[in-house]
């Protein structure tokens, strides 16, 4: 993304998926040159070591210092508080034309999810619950309990087969006050996102 000759570099929704949860980004010095192609952070996680490098020949103006201390910002908002780091391009550079804005990329991006069979959900999970073939009223015990151990604004991911989990789950919602931060049916299955935002 450009900004004031300046192009802001991240990683996509595809990647933050596909990586897992990011547990480390480490950048290198901001005010080096940097060639087309070559590393300007790492990004770590449990299952995914990689390299984020710069589309475009110039220098590494700034970096996003909050994914030091919460890489999970990239898994969540990747487009937006999860941005890496800035460059600003060598003049003249043909490699800026070539760069697309996040909202003209969208089609691409879909196409990548559709191929990949990935799911991006409004928050990365934390935590998982597959709870198929048991009650609602069982899964949202167990879930209680997990949001005992959790921790303000950890990500959990429930999934259940049971035909009444949107009305329960609603209903768990405004009676504990933690957030249900999307719902989605597949299938026989409905996948929850559920966000810890009361200790």
């Amino acid at each position: 993304m450009e900004t004031q000759n300046r192009a802001k570099l991240g990683i996509t929704s595809v990647l933050a998926a596909l990586a897992g949860r990011l547990n480390k980004v480490n950048f290198k010095t901001p005010g080096a040159d940097f060639r087309r192609g070559q590393s300007v952070a790492t990004i770590e996680s449990p299952r995914y070591f990689g390299v984020l490098r710069t589309p475009l020949t110039g220098r590494l103006v700034a970096i996003n210092a909050a994914l030091e201390s919460d890489p999970k910002l990239a898994n969540d908002s990747p487009y937006t508080l999860g941005w890496f780091a800035e460059v600003e391009p060598t003049i003249p550079n043909d490699d800026l034309a070539s760069l697309m804005e996040p909202k003209n990329a969208v089609n691409k991006i879909r196409e990548q999810i559709r191929e990949l069979r990935v799911r991006c959900f409004k928050a990365y999970p934390d935590l998982e619950m597959w709870e198929i073939g048991v009650e609602c009223a069982a899964v949202l015990v167990r879930l209680n309990e997990l949001m005992e151990r959790c921790k303000v604004g950890e990500v959990v991911h429930v999934v259940s087969d049971d035909h009444t989990a949107d009305i329960e789950m609603e209903r768990w919602s405004d009676e504990t006050g933690q957030a249900v931060l999307e719902s989605r049916n597949e299938g026989k299955l409905t996948h929850f996102i559920v966000r810890k935002v009361k200790g």
